[in-house]
């Protein structure tokens, strides 16, 4: 179901559990990347209820959220934060997309001590951005998306997938999309993702090609400790092209968490 939290006067809108949170389960809070929403999550909100508090959240500006959007990581940051409040969830672990993988990887740098792991998944510790894509958002914003389905999504996947993609990036917001893209563009954690202190399952596609996997090896080998799996056959949407066996991979890290 919808849950919409008011947080510095903006609506926020998450997918919860069907049937509410039950006490005493881990929890999971979800956070899409680049001009998407809440619906990037659902082969995972869907399959994952059942034995986790699960929440997919819409940040600012996109979605059914209220707001602006942002054009700085830890902006988003602090939105994530103020929703993991609201919903009163402790120690969840923040699984987050591209954009979302920045902000898990920031919020673990900084505010760590609020989640019990981070899963990023098709991240970076910097994540640049085809100069392209940020100039054409405004004046040619078809052929950014064509560009997006065509490079994002594995070719075999393409065909399930891609209308799907194409469809949720055609509503969002070009300001907020392009606001999304300069805040990954400008992020740099080379130097700061040492103090990460907490578990890190480190995701990608074996064939992303918009963060290839030499970028999560990176983030991986950055933060000890980290596990890093590589899904095979998914490109940059893994958890869209390749639900099962992210679900499982996902499930299987929550679960060995005391």
């Amino acid at each position: 179901m919808i849950r919409e939290m008011m947080i510095d006067g903006t609506a926020i809108a998450c997918r919860v559990n069907d049937d509410g949170f039950v006490e005493g389960r881990k929890g999971i809070v979800f956070v899409h990347g680049s001009g998407g929403d809440h619906t990037l999550w659902d082969g995972q909100s869907k399959a994952l209820q059942g034995e986790f508090n699960v929440a997919a959240l819409n940040l600012p500006g996109h979605g059914l959220s209220g707001g602006a959007g942002e054009r700085d990581v830890m902006r988003y940051v602090q939105w994530v934060k103020k929703a993991i409040g609201a919903l009163g969830l402790r120690g969840p672990v923040l699984v987050g997309h591209s954009l979302g993988a920045a902000i898990s990887l920031n919020f673990a740098i900084h505010e760590g001590y609020l989640l019990s792991a981070i899963v990023p998944v098709g991240g970076g510790l910097t994540m640049p951005v085809n100069p392209e894509i940020l100039e054409k958002i405004h004046g040619d914003l078809p052929s950014v998306i064509s560009m997006v389905v065509k490079f994002a999504i594995s070719k075999p996947n393409r065909e399930a997938v891609g209308p799907y993609l194409q469809e949720g990036l055609e509503q969002a917001d070009p300001d907020v999309f392009h606001g999304d893209l300069y805040a990954c563009n400008r992020m740099d954690i080379t130097q700061g993702v040492g103090r990460i202190a907490i578990p890190v399952l480190v995701v990608c596609g074996d064939d992303d090609k918009m963060t290839p996997p030499d970028l999560s090896r990176s983030i991986a080998g950055a933060i000890p400790g980290a596990r890093l799996t590589l899904i095979a056959g998914a490109g940059h949407y893994v958890m869209r092209e390749k639900p099962t066996e992210f679900n499982s991979v996902l499930s299987a890290f929550v679960r060995s968490l005391p």
